[in-house]
């Protein structure tokens, strides 16, 4: 589990504690350098290298190393979760992809983040071009969950995150009233997980969006 740059781990145990409880799931949830407890400087590069870390240890232990791999992000975690997929997609453990209200990149989320910063977006040197890496992945089931009332990240940015991916099984829920930190409150958003987890374990092909 990759979460959004609010917060730690420690906000996301709630959700943890409900993916275990209905899906009987082993959840592993990274904390970023320079986050919470982590020692460290946050960047792109040093993130990544943790996300890589993370599934070369899940790889590596006994009880977890045949498993199947579902791979979980918000906001930044999702810019994180795509090119960690995107990366191992050739591995063969990874089962799915769940991105929830994620940028296309970094530069073109700051006009709206912070609207004073427009004009100097190409001095960003933190890109998470997730518009560029998501088309790499080719076949890992993915489903988008956007909240409609996101106020941090446009919903456009997930509408066209979901336009660029070229999987057979993409998978498209929005949630109306759903703000950028709360879509996760929606009604049907951990059945809707719950379903998810469910038919790319069970290996069906289709493609939705409702």
């Amino acid at each position: 589990m990759f979460h959004g740059n609010a917060g730690n781990i420690g906000h996301r145990v709630p959700i943890a504690k409900v993916l275990e409880e209905y899906i009987g799931c082993n959840v592993f949830m990274l904390e970023y350098r320079g986050y919470g407890l982590s020692t460290g400087t946050p960047d792109e590069d040093g993130i990544n290298i943790d996300a890589q870390t993370a599934i070369d240890h899940i790889r590596q232990q006994e009880e977890t190393r045949h498993d199947k791999i579902i791979i979980y992000g918000e906001s930044i975690g999702g810019a994180c979760a795509i090119r960690l997929v995107a990366n191992n997609q050739e591995a063969g453990d990874i089962a799915g992809l769940i991105l929830i209200n994620t940028f296309t990149s970094m530069r073109k989320l700051i006009p709206s983040a912070l609207p004073p910063a427009k004009y100097i977006t190409g001095l960003c040197h933190q890109q998470w071009n997730s518009e560029k890496e998501l088309p790499r992945i080719s076949s890992i089931p993915i489903m988008f969950m956007s909240g409609l009332k996101d106020e941090i990240v446009p919903p456009s940015h997930m509408n066209e995150l979901f336009s660029v991916c070229r999987v057979q099984k993409k998978i498209w829920r929005e949630f109306p009233n759903g703000s950028h930190n709360d879509t996760l409150a929606e009604p049907g958003f951990f059945d809707q997980i719950i379903e998810f987890v469910r038919d790319v374990l069970g290996g069906q092909k289709m493609e939705l969006r409702l």
